[in-house]
């Protein structure tokens, strides 16, 4: 037994004693629903005193999770924002159900597989994992983290990681950045939809000239990003600059590493962009608006919000950005017909746009990012964030090739 498959069994063996009976989200049903003590209408993000002790009864870590199993492979969890009387997640898989769990009904059809848009994936580990980020980090070892928590849109604590050399055993290394030891703004309690809010949403690691930083985002507060101290993917991790507050007000921040060391921040859909110092202390220019210059008029393609915005934005959230054969490829999730939720993808010349030729990437392939394994194939990570997916907010990956077009699309064709 090799010690990187020991590690990973014992990380298997921690996590499968969290998931089946110490987490106190996983409890029997027992308990009504609380009621929101706001008006639900309260939905500004104002500062408030932190809930009282005990009031959440929700675990505000995932763990190291469980192996993948023909029981784990389906399933996962569904974070609801339901009416205030229904707030409460899904939950198909081994272990009691939580306290606020909802009908799971078809929630992991896998259409998107049996349709045959994207070759069949299991998901890396069974854990409650939304907007799945992998990097290939400086040591040869893959760095995974995103959303965790069991309902992050109460509360979490700060951003978890795992490793893996090789994409299918992982090991679970623990909260490398805490919100309440390790926070500056990121501290304060705030409301949101009527209950207390302190979540952190999608963080991202990336290995950046030669050092590790995290970005992360609070609802309703804004955006920052963390540096390394150590040189190290666990870091620890403290602010690159402005500890004391956001750097833009938004969601799902993504940083972009150019060849030449330049750097690069977005978040959201990818409205604006700016460029920073190489080793990210600071600002190197203006915030600069992102121009899609051939707008996807087809309303089938898009959410809501960009319909409303006259299909100029190339998705409403989960911005990320990559490059290939000299081209900036800037992406951003958007919902496609029926309810996909996917990246969509367009390209440029420059950083800064004008982007043009905006299509759907990998089916259902949305939220997290892309990304080069070291034999330099592309694959595209999946967290299930929509019915069509094959399991619910667990990590995955697509495997994924350029074609003639320069599209990212998923690949079909066998990989040992």
């Amino acid at each position: 037994m090799t010690k990187g498959f020991e590690l990973s069994r014992r990380a298997v063996v921690a996590g499968s004693l969290a998931l089946l009976g110490t987490r106190p989200s996983l409890g029997l049903a027992a308990e009504p629903l609380k009621r929101t003590p706001f008006p639900v209408e309260d939905d500004n993000g104002r500062p408030i005193a932190p809930p009282p002790p005990g009031y959440y009864d929700v675990a505000t870590r995932s763990g190291p999770g469980l192996p993948v199993t023909p029981e784990t492979e389906r399933g996962g969890w569904v974070t609801s924002e339901a009416a205030v009387d229904r707030k409460g997640v899904r939950f198909k898989g081994p272990g009691a159900p939580p306290k606020n769990a909802l009908p799971w009904n078809d929630s992991d059809s896998g259409r998107v597989v049996t349709q045959g848009l994207i070759p069949p994936v299991k998901p890396l580990i069974h854990v409650h994992l939304r907007d799945t980020i992998v990097c290939l980090g400086g040591d040869g070892f893959y760095y995974m983290t995103g959303s965790t928590g069991d309902d992050i849109w109460k509360a979490n604590d700060g951003v978890e990681l795992w490793r893996s050399a090789d994409l299918e055993q992982w090991d679970y290394l623990g909260l490398v950045w805490s919100i309440e030891k390790d926070g500056g703004w990121e501290k304060q309690w705030t409301v949101r939809k009527g209950d207390y809010f302190r979540a952190i949403w999608a963080p991202e690691i990336h290995y950046i000239n030669g050092n590790y930083y995290i970005c992360h985002s609070i609802s309703r507060s804004g955006i920052a990003i963390l540096r390394s101290t150590s040189g190290k993917a666990t870091g620890p991790y403290v602010h690159a600059f402005s500890p004391d507050k956001p750097l833009r007000n938004g969601i799902d921040a993504t940083l972009f590493g150019d060849d030449d060391g330049a750097v690069y921040l977005t978040y959201g859909g990818a409205f604006e962009m700016v460029r920073l110092k190489p080793d990210l202390s600071g600002y190197d220019g203006e915030w600069t608006p992102i121009t899609l210059e051939t707008p996807d008029p087809d309303p089938l393609h898009h959410n809501k919000k960009c319909v409303h915005r006259g299909f100029k934005d190339i998705g409403f959230e989960g911005a990320t950005m990559f490059k290939h054969d000299g081209k900036y490829y800037l992406g951003a999730v958007d919902r496609f017909h029926p309810n996909r939720y996917s990246f969509a993808l367009a390209t440029s010349d420059t950083p800064f746009g004008p982007y043009r030729d905006r299509y759907e990437s990998v089916p259902c392939g949305g939220g997290g990012n892309i990304f080069k394994d070291k034999e330099g194939r592309w694959w595209c990570t999946i967290f299930g964030n929509d019915d069509e997916a094959p399991f619910r907010e667990k990590p995955g990956i697509v495997p994924a090739r350029m074609d003639e077009k320069g599209h990212l699309v998923p690949d079909f064709t066998p990989r040992t």
